[in-house]
């Protein structure tokens, strides 16, 4: 049976590294990696490839930046070829981004079997484009990997119940198998920030248009940072360094250090040994709860519902209100596995083996 598997992203390679090595693990299993190109920085992929012993992508579509109209046409004019030729029992398509939507429609136009990991996330938010994404491909979708019950209700409130099967998350695979392989090390920080330092450290990342596209907006999140009582470790996606500059928005200044995007394993290393997260990567929210760090999210809504469990993850959209949600007092209570048990890959495989055969 052949998979493949459609990734772009930084999340989709972190999900990659685990489905890449259950895939690896069976005899019965053709695997076929086809990357996009939305995330062409060395840092955002290629080291991820190499960080988390992720096989070279047999295709590359090299189609970089661009508006989500352009970026998503050029995915689509490019994918269709590859799909031809590759002609694979499942595509298999990783989360909301623009490469997931691109390879949802090519290959249903082609009437290939398609197949969504981390389906059912819904934010509610239409502002978002990734909510776009994940909605259309879960209806174009022939079965939906859902990671928690909660995903698998939102899909059986919109009537896609019978194609849903709750397999877990793939991200809390890698999550937990790279932090246990780091956890002796010395974290990587940007320079001024000790980690062992008693009133300990944040890690920030801001990403997302609403964040880093109003320049006011951006103005304010930063001088909530800067004004935090604790060093801030502010690894900055390429997307926030533009528009900073754009905007002559200082990012480094009082508490905040900067440094660029750190590799996945060195990354889950600095979250693990910080005090709080500030975020607003869905992918980051859900590495901290499953890392114990209590996060603060800049947004007005989550996907992972289950992290405002508790108080582990806090939903704070007005900037006025970092400093009290980064230095409140950590959660006590237990935190439970919704993302599931660290073998969500070995499902995913075993589903799309025992439903090779059937028809669309």
């Amino acid at each position: 049976m052949k998979i493949l598997s459609v990734v772009g992203a930084r999340p989709q390679f972190v999900k990659l590294a685990a489905i890449a090595d259950a895939a690896a693990r069976r005899d019965d299993v053709e695997h076929v990696i086809v990357h996009t190109g939305q995330h062409y920085d060395a840092v955002m992929s290629d080291a991820f490839f190499a960080d988390l012993r992720i096989p070279a992508p047999d295709v590359n579509l090299a189609v970089g930046s661009g508006s989500h109209g352009r970026q998503t046409g050029a995915m689509l004019a490019a994918m269709d070829a590859v799909l031809e030729e590759q002609d694979p029992d499942w595509v298999l398509v990783y989360g909301d981004t623009n490469s997931t939507l691109a390879g949802t429609l090519s290959a249903v136009k082609l009437h290939l079997r398609v197949a969504h990991l981390e389906a059912g996330l819904r934010s509610f938010n239409r502002r978002m484009p990734e909510e776009h994404n994940r909605v259309l491909t879960d209806h174009a979708s022939d079965l939906l990997l859902a990671p928690t019950e909660v995903a698998r209700g939102h899909l059986v409130a919109e009537g896609l119940g019978d194609r849903t099967v709750v397999v877990g998350d793939v991200m809390t695979d890698v999550c937990l198998r790279v932090a246990a392989a780091v956890r002796q090390e010395a974290p990587r920080l940007p320079e001024g920030i000790d980690a062992d330092a008693p009133e300990g450290f944040a890690v920030a990342t801001l990403h997302r248009p609403d964040n880093t596209d109003d320049p006011v907006r951006l103005r304010a999140i930063l001088a909530a940072l800067q004004d935090l009582p604790l060093p801030v470790a502010l690894l900055a996606h390429p997307r926030l360094v533009a528009r900073a500059a754009e905007a002559g928005v200082p990012l480094a200044g009082g508490a905040v250090r900067v440094s660029p995007p750190l590799a996945y394993p060195e990354l889950v290393g600095a979250v693990s040994r910080a005090r709080a997260v500030v975020t607003d990567s869905g992918g980051l929210q859900k590495e901290a709860y499953l890392l114990g760090v209590p996060c603060t999210t800049v947004r007005t809504e989550t996907e992972w519902v289950e992290t405002l469990d508790d108080g582990w993850n806090a939903l704070v959209p007005d900037p006025a209100g970092l400093a009290a949600a980064v230095t409140r007092r950590r959660p006590a209570g237990e935190r439970p596995e919704h993302y599931g048990d660290g073998h969500a890959a070995e499902r995913v495989i075993a589903e799309l083996v025992a439903r090779a055969g059937t028809l669309r």
